[in-house]
């Protein structure tokens, strides 16, 4: 318990070098203007903490090499998104198989697995170990929808969603850092709480 606790008051304490990927698109009757503002307030707080902070709105394009280099860099990325139809936006997916897929034999050397025995160890070749992910959401449903058992996503929460994008960052070798969600950002909008909540979370998490 000792251990935890030292290594927790180590990694906020430490000053990082964290990347922003800001995912938020303007499709339909969205603008993309809440995971903007909240991809914004995240380079503020964390830059006034002292953090080193490097940042990509994948919407405006991208340079797949340097965007390898940005993750040799971070310590941790922040992953900015909206839900479209349970899952990232298509951009966002498309950046992943692009950026990690070119990331071979930098950020990941092989999917784990040995020869000697080729039915373990899968998923265990990523080069980021010690490294961190987290996930900042923007979701229509409510957070009755996600914690009810009896609602739409039967009480298991958003990380079970996301279950396949977190195994996507652990696969490079990323950890995890709790999860950041706004509900009911169509329907009942609260944008300046959201962002009060969303400071709060990261000075929490990175103060």
């Amino acid at each position: 318990m000792a251990t935890l606790f030292f290594l927790i008051i180590y990694f906020r304490s430490k000053k990082m070098n964290i990347l922003l990927l800001d995912g938020g698109k303007a499709f339909g009757h969205s603008h993309g203007e809440l995971n903007h503002s909240l991809h914004k307030k995240a380079k503020e707080v964390l830059t006034a903490l002292g953090h080193n902070v490097k940042e990509t709105v994948i919407d405006a394009g991208y340079d797949v090499e340097a965007e390898i280099e940005k993750f040799l860099w971070m310590d941790t990325v922040i992953w900015q998104m909206p839900s479209w139809w349970m899952h990232e936006p298509w951009t966002v997916k498309k950046y992943i198989d692009e950026v990690l897929t070119s990331g071979y034999g930098k950020l990941y050397h092989s999917d784990g697995r040995h020869s000697v025995n080729p039915t373990e160890g899968y998923g265990t070749g990523g080069l980021k170990k010690k490294k961190k992910h987290m996930l900042s959401l923007t979701w229509n449903a409510p957070i009755e929808a996600f914690t009810r058992e009896n609602d739409f996503f039967e009480g298991k929460g958003v990380d079970a969603l996301y279950m396949h994008f977190h195994k996507l960052n652990e696969f490079i070798g990323l950890t995890r850092l709790p999860t950041f969600l706004c509900n009911d950002v169509v329907k009942n909008p609260q944008v300046e709480q959201y962002l009060v909540d969303y400071q709060a979370h990261l000075e929490k998490v990175f103060g």
